[in-house]
């Protein structure tokens, strides 16, 4: 693989996170720089592992992988996002102060492994491919790194703009990233 199609990889399979992010952003009490780093980095590290995980279980296991990757994604993902609604609607009448400064480190790790089942998925791919799996997987981590601690920051400005509707709009990004990973893989494609 080429540096264009490794960055263009690395975008794609950081777009999902970067949308969660925003929510995540929103959901905090004006999250500072170290909260959106601390999130991009534990977002980075799994989406960047996750290849890895996918081209170690190469052509063995690729079936059983293929064969879930999209239900685990889908549920995962949907948890995650009724949750979110669940937060958003019962949340209204919290003010600024009442918001958490952080997120726990297992939600964070939890909702990036949901983010990264694709990432598994084109790890198997890449094991049947000519391409350089560490700097491919570096690529992703580093891309999902920069796009979720910049989606935090968003999402920050958004939450003072929009309050809980943020909050909601990301359960519902969550659940409709969710249902649209679940649809390709029903459909084919």
């Amino acid at each position: 693989m080429n540096f264009i199609a490794t960055a263009a990889l690395a975008l794609a399979m950081s777009t999902d996170a970067f949308a969660v992010a925003i929510g995540k952003g929103a959901a905090l009490q004006r999250p500072q720089w170290r909260e959106a780093l601390r999130t991009g980095a534990i977002f980075g590290v799994i989406e960047g592992c996750t290849p890895l995980i996918g081209w170690a279980l190469g052509q063995a296991a690729a079936p059983y992988v293929e064969a879930w990757d999209h239900w685990i994604a889908f549920v995962l993902l949907g948890f995650l996002g009724l949750r979110m609604l669940r937060e958003g609607w019962l949340g209204d009448d919290e003010d600024e102060d009442d918001k958490p400064q952080s997120h726990s480190f297992w939600l964070l790790a939890l909702t990036g492994f949901a983010t990264s089942i694709d990432a598994m998925a084109v790890g198997v791919g890449l094991a049947f491919m000519d391409a350089d799996i560490l700097s491919t997987a570096g690529a992703i981590g580093f891309c999902t790194f920069m796009m979720v601690t910049l989606g935090v920051m968003l999402g920050r400005g958004l939450g003072k703009v929009a309050g809980k509707r943020a909050e909601l709009a990301g359960g519902v990004v969550l659940i409709a990233i969710g249902s649209m990973i679940l649809r390709q893989h029903l459909a084919g494609g």
